[in-house]
């Protein structure tokens, strides 16, 4: 048998494990690192030959972004789950689009994914907070991706907020009495630090400052209503640039970040909040019609 055929079986074997694993019901027994591999093939074959919706490709992508999760949840180290990724890319690539196994694949991936393309919430279990998505339009400003916290005794939210025009990556606060001026997220940094900073469930710790970046709040306003946790009738949300949600959703589920608010006197109020399946929450919007800017 010539390479040539013997290359064609490879990828005619790896798209028809991608139809095995890509409904919901399946992937559920399957290996989470196996799930991701699957889903991220089809999912850059379907960016590179257009075989999808853009809500099919967003619940595509995210369900890529949980078995990603899921695998290192189950204990699969970092590097191999970047290792898979590029072996899912690497075999995306060498696939013809005109590929019948392709056609089929797609086909099953498009029937396994429909139902969930047309949501317009979902909940993003963690271990200590979910992170709650929202694609619905609206003209006012809304949360489409949160996780709730506290700085101190006060309520703090994080995530994506947006309407039909815009979208960015916030953190609101309602402070009574003195306001805070400014406000900074910081998170693991993988250039110094290579490898999740995790600790136990029961403690994970905030990475040492030595090893974390710390990205500083592009704006400051009055948070509209939409933004606000009850009872707080007033608040200031802070927007950080979009580099900073790319940033995060690089980083292992089971890791914290802050963000710390600033006052005059050097004073500082920090909320923690989970990394959780943030990255995953952020594809599932990107199945909602355009918005530009932040949040993705």
């Amino acid at each position: 048998m010539g390479s040539a055929s013997r290359r064609g079986l490879k990828t005619a074997a790896a798209v028809a494990a991608a139809c095995a694993v890509a409904a919901p019901a399946v992937a559920a027994a399957a290996h989470p690192s196996s799930v991701y591999y699957e889903r991220s093939l089809m999912a850059a074959a379907g960016q590179r030959c257009n075989l999808f919706t853009p809500s099919v490709a967003a619940a595509l992508n995210a369900g890529a972004q949980q078995a990603r999760g899921a695998a290192l949840r189950s204990g699969v180290p970092l590097t191999d789950v970047k290792a898979v990724r590029a072996r899912a890319l690497a075999r995306a690539a060498a696939t013809p689009c005109n590929s019948a196994d392709l056609a089929t694949a797609a086909a099953r991936v498009r029937t396994a994914f429909d139902a969930w393309s047309r949501l317009t919430k979902m909940t993003f279990p963690g271990e200590r907070a979910p992170w709650l998505a929202d694609r619905s339009q609206y003209r006012s400003v809304q949360w489409r991706l949160k996780q709730a916290g506290r700085a101190g005794s006060v309520p703090t939210t994080f995530g994506i907020a947006g309407n039909l025009d815009r979208n960015a990556l916030v953190a609101v606060a309602g402070f009574s009495g003195q306001q805070p001026y400014s406000a900074r997220l910081v998170m693991r940094d993988e250039a110094r630090a290579p490898l999740p900073w995790l600790g136990t469930p029961a403690t994970r710790p905030l990475p040492p400052r030595s090893a974390s970046s710390v990205i500083l709040a592009e704006g400051k306003a009055p948070a509209e209503a939409g933004l606000l946790t009850a009872p707080a009738t007033a608040g200031v949300a802070f927007r950080f640039p979009a580099r900073a949600a790319e940033a995060l959703a690089n980083l292992d589920p089971r890791e914290r970040f802050a963000v710390e608010f600033l006052f005059p006197g050097d004073r500082v109020v920090t909320a923690t909040f989970e990394v959780g399946d943030f990255a995953a929450g952020r594809a599932f919007l990107a199945g909602a019609a355009p918005a530009r800017a932040g949040g993705r």
